[in-house]
């Protein structure tokens, strides 16, 4: 079984940065692309990023292009959002995901894609 834990959630202040991490108990976290998902109060859940199985290609929501990015240690079995330039609107709740049902360089953007999920981390934007 799948387990996503993620970490790094919290309060900043607008303009400030967080670095999320995604630690996945896998055996082999190179055979898993992996994506961000954020869902806001009251809002659905969004795409942010995504990561292909070798790290050399990502795919980001145009809402966070130039502030966000994803990034990938397959040695760590962690992934990782570092998030800049935040803003009230980023407010939300952080998801990792994986999917292994996937080839080796592409990157999944698509919820129903993943089959496997993280419980989530709270960031929380605001002065």
């Amino acid at each position: 079984q799948v387990q996503l834990v993620e970490s790094g959630g919290g309060l900043v202040q607008p303009g400030g940065s967080l670095r999320l991490s995604c630690a996945a108990s896998v055996r082999t976290f190179s055979n898993y692309a992996m994506g961000w998902f954020r869902q806001a109060p009251g809002k659905e859940r969004d795409f942010v990023l995504a990561v292909s199985r070798d790290g050399s290609n990502t795919y980001s929501a145009d809402s966070v292009k130039g502030r966000f990015t994803i990034s990938r240690d397959n040695a760590k079995n962690t992934v990782y959002l570092q998030m800049n330039s935040l803003n009230p609107e980023d407010t939300a709740v952080y998801y990792c995901a994986a999917t292994d049902r996937v080839g080796y360089l592409t990157a999944v953007t698509r919820q129903r894609d993943y089959p496997y999920w993280g419980q989530g981390t709270q960031v929380t934007v605001s002065s």
